[in-house]
């Protein structure tokens, strides 16, 4: 069964459906939430900021943050393949 998700952004609500396993999808949905609101914050002192362009600019900090982590998460399963190995290979001798 799915589950319903209402989010405000913007001063307008938002309703998603989330499948029923997605034990996490108000808390992404929050995520974006509070990016969208220290965006908005950031430029608050800018007059007549696009709805849009907050949007856009909270995704791609959202975004920009998904692939440092992704990048980080790689680089760590590299070192310990690499690791891996020489142990396995200290083990043989």
């Amino acid at each position: 069964m799915e589950q319903l998700v209402t989010i405000e952004l913007l001063g307008q609500s938002y309703t998603f459906k989330a499948e029923a396993d997605s034990s996490n999808a108000k808390e992404v949905a929050d995520l974006l939430v509070k990016e969208v609101a220290k965006v908005e914050t950031e430029l608050s002192t800018k007059s007549s900021i696009a709805k849009q362009t907050i949007l856009i600019l909270a995704a791609l900090n959202i975004a920009s943050e998904n692939y440092k982590l992704e990048k980080k998460y790689s680089d760590m399963l590299q070192n310990i393949s690499e690791r891996s190995a020489n142990l396995i290979r200290e083990l043989d001798i």
